[in-house]
């Protein structure tokens, strides 16, 4: 069984929310919150919510017991980026993207002969 949680429309780039999301592929959930709780990047704060709550709809909505929850796939897609113009010597402008990203977590329960 599987428990899922999506954060949409993040304001960070695809890239700077990979970086926490690789330190926590396929860790137990409780290993994964402490990861997330003392890291300084921001993408780890959004990452701590966004499994706190996937851990609360596996727990509440399929009865899956957490202390056996571990993080079985996350991974991040690029949403829209928003175009802006920064104005430049002689009457030019330079494009800023402000890029955003959307966030997947899944987390399923893990069983003691396999692993």
């Amino acid at each position: 069984m599987q428990a899922k949680a999506v954060l949409r429309s993040q304001r960070m780039s695809a890239l700077k929310m990979r970086l926490a999301c690789d330190a926590i592929r396929g860790i137990p959930v409780e290993q994964a919150l402490n990861v997330l709780s003392h890291s300084n990047r921001k993408s780890a704060k959004c990452l701590y919510k966004l499994l706190a709550s996937c851990i609360a709809n596996a727990e509440n909505n399929h009865n899956m017991d957490v202390d056996v929850l571990k993080v079985d796939k996350i991974f991040v897609d690029e949403a829209s980026t928003m175009k802006r113009m920064r104005a430049r010597a002689r009457g030019r402008g330079d494009r800023i993207l402000k890029r955003s990203c959307h966030v997947t977590v899944i987390v399923g329960e893990t069983t003691e002969a396999g692993e």
